[in-house]
């Protein structure tokens, strides 16, 4: 007889409701539900990975990465964000997802409070979880960015608390101001914060802050996955302080040895090689961000337009969201982000401008039927 007892934290967590719409996605559906860039990896960086493999580049390698990995990421974090790595400081990850992973299992103890936002990616909560950790949603005000004084009241007491600005599933991107009273506070609070910045790259018009240039217990995620169209190579990173490092490797180490060595050649060409592809990127992601925001305010729809990342918050009543999944657009319902906000749907605008084009006219019949 199987017996059917389950570690507690696994057991508490459900499967991630983005990954439950797109995989339910239906014939001739347009999905919208994933953060899944339609563009190609740039052909450098291709070119790089045809190299190593050609170079016999496919054994192991040291468990934080290939040197000539962490010294380009050193030198990025530097010179995009402003904060000083050294390649010691930094682990070479299965993408962003396997280096929050790292963080939960070394640092939350059981029944330590984790402070994610609430709406906020589907992640945070369900590792804080499976660490054994509590997590507790910070509310967002009216445009979707962290309340600042609220979030203080919460830190006391905290072990960790997540930023993710550019902000997925809402788009918000956290000013400077808030980033900086954030993190001291969270400082003289012995809070270590997390950082994800996967998205730092696609702002419109407010920059993104990295939090670690305010305060020295900060863990710095990123990865390859956004920002070069790498989603399947899975190459992401972590930095911060050697002593969290000296823990999180451990993890590492026996959970994935380390990361692909051909995909981490490849991010070596992406980090050092011409960065034009991510300006064309962004630009393209701007324009389709035009199209769908235009089109849904057309429609009657009434919300915050995105400051960065490629995802809309739309307010939705489940139902809505339930008829449009119906017509053949894959949007994911709010409640997958949290418990703060259900009437609300997440829609990626990282598809093709012709797909958005006809998933607003698919969304367009829906709020056309007079039977709604």
């Amino acid at each position: 007889m199987i017996r059917r007892e389950y570690a507690p934290g696994v057991a508490a967590v459900q499967v991630s409701g983005i990954r439950k719409w797109f995989e339910g996605a239906g014939p001739g559906s347009i999905n919208l539900g994933l953060g899944q860039p339609d563009l190609p990896t740039p052909a450098n960086i291709g070119e790089a990975a045809i190299a190593a493999i050609r170079g016999n580049k496919t054994g192991y390698t040291p468990n934080a990465g290939i040197p000539e990995l962490r010294e380009a990421l050193a030198a990025k974090f530097l010179r995009e964000n402003q904060v000083r790595y050294t390649p010691d400081q930094i682990i070479v990850t299965a993408g962003a997802s396997e280096a929050l992973h790292l963080v939960m299992q070394s640092l939350v103890r059981p029944g330590d409070r984790v402070l994610v936002q609430d709406p906020g990616f589907v992640s945070y909560a369900a590792l804080a979880t499976i660490a054994g950790g509590r997590p507790e949603g910070l509310k967002l005000d009216e445009q979707f960015h962290i309340d600042v004084e609220q979030a203080k009241a919460s830190l006391d007491g905290a072990r960790l608390m997540v930023i993710n600005s550019p902000a997925n599933p809402t788009g918000a991107v956290e000013p400077e101001a808030s980033v900086r009273a954030l993190v001291e506070y969270a400082m003289d609070a012995g809070v270590t914060v997390v950082s994800d910045e996967v998205y730092e790259h696609f702002t419109y018009g407010v920059p993104h802050t990295s939090p670690a240039r305010f305060g020295d217990d900060v863990i710095t995620i990123n990865a390859t996955s956004k920002t070069y169209a790498m989603t399947g190579w899975r190459v992401g990173c972590m930095a911060g302080p050697e002593e969290h490092i000296a823990q999180c490797i451990k993890v590492h180490q026996y959970a994935l040895a380390c990361a692909t060595s051909i995909a981490q050649y490849a991010a070596v060409e992406a980090y050092t090689g011409d960065q034009a592809c991510v300006g064309a990127m962004r630009d393209e992601y701007r324009a389709r961000l035009d199209l769908i925001y235009t089109g849904l305010t057309d429609l009657g729809f009434t919300f915050p337009r995105p400051e960065g990342a490629f995802y809309l918050f739309v307010p939705m009543a489940p139902a809505l969201a339930g008829r449009i999944i119906e017509h053949g657009v894959t949007i994911v319902p709010g409640e997958a982000f949290g418990v703060n906000e259900p009437d609300y749907a997440r829609i990626s605008y990282a598809a093709s401008r012709e797909n958005l084009t006809t998933a607003l006219g698919r969304i367009k019949e829906v709020m056309s039927d007079e039977s709604w």
